[in-house]
């Protein structure tokens, strides 16, 4: 007899049918050199999977009918290795056994997510005996392939979707006429039928398995979504809810670590694929706040503003508003992180930026009816500035920095930059003169809206520069806009004259015609009349805006002189 001790367990076998199957058992058995009369005892340290796994080892050696699965496999093959239980000793030893078993085991999805998951007990033998890499390889293949050809059954894991998606099926099928029933295309023949079951592998594992899959072929956008639903399940504050419900009672991973979220999610990021549009834009921002706070490295958020600033467009105004979060904050929103997204955002689009289009005095630019990405960036970093406008704290450099990303040209209004500027305006009283006309600069007086020019043509927190300059191109605003009415008029006289000349058998008409265009051409001369006066008080208005050094109640004088005084007082109160 001989007494095998494996920790706290002790296993008292025969020597014969040990030295029949096992090279290392016999080896040591006969190395034994002990007192006489005393039995055989012998220490086994390193036997991988431990007890359980040599246990099965020795009732394979007495010829015993062990059951293999899917789950203890890996532990008694990489035992069989370990104990030298080969061909050499014995025809269909143990490791020709479980070497042919696992073949069986690969050719199923559920049975492989097992059999790897099972490879983390004995990680480095089954990494000596290429057992991971042949079912990280199945894996890749089964996910990878065409799923409308063959559908994988699901892992444990996701029996709880499986489950509901049959019953579903279930209920919505019918009878053929010939009485066979074709079996209905489960959940796992989904693009997204994987995700559940690699989520709840160690982190080495699972990114082995999202590089092989890259690697034979899977699509960026199912990438992607692996990646997100594992950021969901293993760091709690990217988890909306919803991912709540997929995960099996019992598994939840929520406890882990402030660290090893951290470590989660900078792997996480490095294996984002490089495909624009492939995350969301409000999904990446969320990662970039999840990675401020859990303090990951610096690449990690350099690497999240940058995948942000190529599709910054898509985002809203919400999720650009990240918390400054240090112990020497200055300001209530981390200004300077979007800053440095839109600066990603205009050094990829630098094609986009052109020089602007050379436009008549007092005419705006107009707008597209599909707003460029440009264009969509420079509203939303307008409503941004309104929004963090009102913090005291933010500094004018701060302000007019962040302004300055984005073009003047790229903004077809720059009514949003003028109520951004109002709003700190407001909101930082103690600016003197120079600092308020120097930020006031980035507005341009010609591509305000007529009701922008009423509202700042009364905002006493304006310097009187701006304000004679919004006056003067307002009443170019109404200039053009009666002259392009008097146009209109101009081409309705033309074609009804013309008309009058093609239908000279209806006397009658044309006679009541002519009276209605008599009518018409009173109002024409007074349209031109007043236009010709409004042409004046812009000759006018320019001379006055040479002699900018006179006090403010002097642009008084100028909105009496124009008009101003009763028309202001519908906007005055959005001050």
């Amino acid at each position: 007899m001989a007494t095998m001790k494996l920790g706290e367990m002790s296993f008292h076998l025969h020597k014969f049918p040990l030295l029949n199957r096992s090279g290392l058992l016999g080896r040591m058995i006969s190395e034994f050199r002990g007192e006489d009369g005393k039995a055989c005892v012998l220490h086994l340290h390193d036997i991988p999977g431990g007890a359980k796994a040599f246990e099965l080892a020795a009732k394979f050696c007495y010829d015993i009918k062990i059951e293999l699965n899917a789950t203890n496999v890996v532990p008694v093959r990489c035992a069989a290795e370990h104990l030298l239980m080969s061909e050499d000793y014995v025809g269909d030893n143990l490791i020709m056994r479980t070497d042919n078993f696992l073949g069986q085991v690969l050719s199923s999805w559920k049975d492989t997510v097992k059999a790897l998951e099972a490879c983390e007990s004995v990680l480095p033998h089954a990494e000596d005996l290429h057992i991971v890499s042949r079912c990280i390889n199945s894996l890749a293949s089964k996910a990878c392939s065409d799923p409308s050809l063959s559908a994988w059954p699901v892992g444990e894991h996701a029996t709880t979707k499986s489950s509901q998606g049959s019953s579903s099926c279930s209920s919505s099928s019918r009878t053929p006429w010939n009485g066979i029933v074709a079996r209905e295309a489960p959940w796992s023949a989904l693009a997204d039928w994987w995700y559940i079951d690699a989520s709840f592998l160690s982190l080495p594992l699972f990114k082995r398995l999202i590089l092989a899959m890259e690697a034979k072929g899977m699509k960026p956008e199912n990438v992607a979504e692996a990646l997100v639903y594992s950021a969901k399940r293993f760091v709690p504050g990217l988890s909306g809810g919803s991912t709540a419900a997929r995960i099996t009672p019992g598994t939840s991973i929520s406890e882990a670590s402030e660290s090893e979220q951290r470590v989660f999610l900078e792997e996480i990021v490095d294996l984002l694929p490089m495909n624009k549009g492939v995350i969301s834009t409000r999904f990446l921002l969320r990662l970039l706040r999840t990675a401020m706070i859990l303090r990951a490295s610096p690449s990690c958020r350099e690497n999240l503003e940058r995948r942000t600033g190529a599709q910054v467009e898509e985002a809203a105004l919400e999720d650009l508003l990240i918390p400054s979060l240090g112990p020497s904050v200055e300001t209530l929103y981390d200004v300077d992180c979007v800053q440095r997204i839109l600066l990603h955002f205009m050094h990829l689009n630098q094609s986009a930026v052109t020089s602007p289009a050379v436009v008549d005095e007092g005419q705006s630019i107009p707008s597209s009816s599909s707003p460029t990405p440009m264009t969509v960036v420079a509203r939303l970093v307008d409503a941004y500035l309104a929004e963090v406008a009102a913090d005291v704290n933010l500094k004018l450099h701060k302000f007019l920095s962040l302004a300055s990303v984005v073009s003047d040209y790229a903004r077809p209004l720059d009514d949003g930059i003028y109520r951004a500027i109002d709003v700190y305006l407001k909101s930082h009283p103690w600016l003197t003169e120079s600092e308020r006309e120097q930020i006031c600069q980035l507005i341009n007086c010609q591509k305000l809206s007529l009701e922008a020019c009423t509202h700042a043509a009364q905002n006493e927190r304006l310097p009187l520069r701006l304000v004679v300059q919004v006056l003067f191109f307002e009443q170019l605003h109404l200039r053009t806009s009666i002259a392009g009415w008097c146009f209109v008029s101009d081409r309705v006289e033309n074609s009804q004259a013309l008309q009058k000349s093609s239908n000279v058998a209806i006397q009658a008409d044309i006679s009541e015609e002519q009276e209605n265009d008599d009518d018409h051409h009173v109002d024409v001369d007074d349209m031109r009349s007043q236009v010709l006066e409004l042409e004046k008080e812009c000759l006018s208005m320019k001379q006055e805006i040479e002699k900018l050094g006179k006090p403010r109640s002097s642009w008084n004088i100028f909105s009496r002189k124009c008009g101003f005084g009763v028309k202001s007082q519908s906007v005055a109160g959005g001050k």
